[in-house]
């Protein structure tokens, strides 16, 4: 199915929804589709039904504007190595104040670990939450520790801008594919469905001579097969360039 307006989705997800549903586990941009996904409306209507939403936002820090609280998720989890190219490693687990209480223990113990404090569901215990969690003893915090200077480093090199530029690029290689394969695009050309990152389909019996022609042309292209369709995933980073995109056009034209 091809959405049509956010609202669909959050309709069409929805229409799972029952009164023995208690988490609702969604990525933020799904990594196959690449489709973004409308987290703000689906965790505002899950609150107001009283379901927990846990939300896995890989691909989101970076790559989109995120802000916590305007999402309201009660867990979200976020990976920096991706689009704000942080190092490998680095990565944030948030989860709301009100749900913090209900996490009651860690799988790896910290060396602060108060063990009652584990046991108990008192809002008191939410003070204990970062102390029980955070610290792990020897852990090397280095990669974590690189992430303010990520961000600090997107924000005087105006990554908005770059955000724009690549969805741009995302957007006409989408339609130029689907002009020479003539197959539907997965959603309407909108910043509302995608962002840096596209999925576009691809005939199923040219996969393997497009991925010779990627191989040939030292092309990085995931090519899925997802859902009974193949799919072409592209990502342009602020060090991609038009050229690139006429290349990465160029080859799966010759493998059709």
């Amino acid at each position: 199915m091809t959405p049509s307006s956010c609202s669909a989705i959050v309709e069409t997800l929805w229409a799972g929804v029952t009164p023995r549903t208690r988490v609702i586990f969604l990525s933020h941009i799904a990594a196959f589709s690449a489709l973004l996904f409308p987290i703000a409306e689906i965790c505002r209507r899950a609150k107001s039904e009283g379901i927990i939403t846990f939300i896995d936002g890989a691909h989101a820090p970076g790559h989109i504007p995120l802000n916590m609280t305007a999402l309201d998720a009660d867990v979200y989890v976020g990976a920096c190595h991706k689009w704000l190219c942080a190092p490998k490693g680095a990565g944030f687990a948030y989860a709301h104040p009100r749900i913090q209480n209900c996490i009651v223990e860690s799988l790896v113990q910290s060396r602060q670990c108060d063990m009652a404090s584990l046991t108990t569901l008192a809002p008191e215990g939410i003070a204990q939450f970062v102390p029980n969690y955070q610290p792990q003893g020897t852990r090397d915090p280095s990669a974590f520790l690189t992430v303010p200077t990520a961000i600090q480093f997107q924000a005087e090199h105006d990554w908005d801008a770059q955000r724009r530029r690549c969805h741009a690029l995302a957007s006409q290689t989408r339609a130029r594919i689907d002009a020479l394969t003539g197959l539907a695009p997965l959603s309407p050309d909108s910043p509302e469905f995608f962002g840096q990152m596209v999925s576009i389909r691809l005939p199923d019996n040219r996969v393997e001579a497009i991925r010779r022609e990627f191989a040939a042309r030292n092309i990085v292209g995931l090519i899925l097969h997802v859902h009974g369709q193949s799919l072409l995933r592209v990502s342009y980073q602020a060090y991609n360039s038009q050229d690139d995109a006429d290349q990465l056009v160029e080859a799966v034209s010759r493998g059709l």
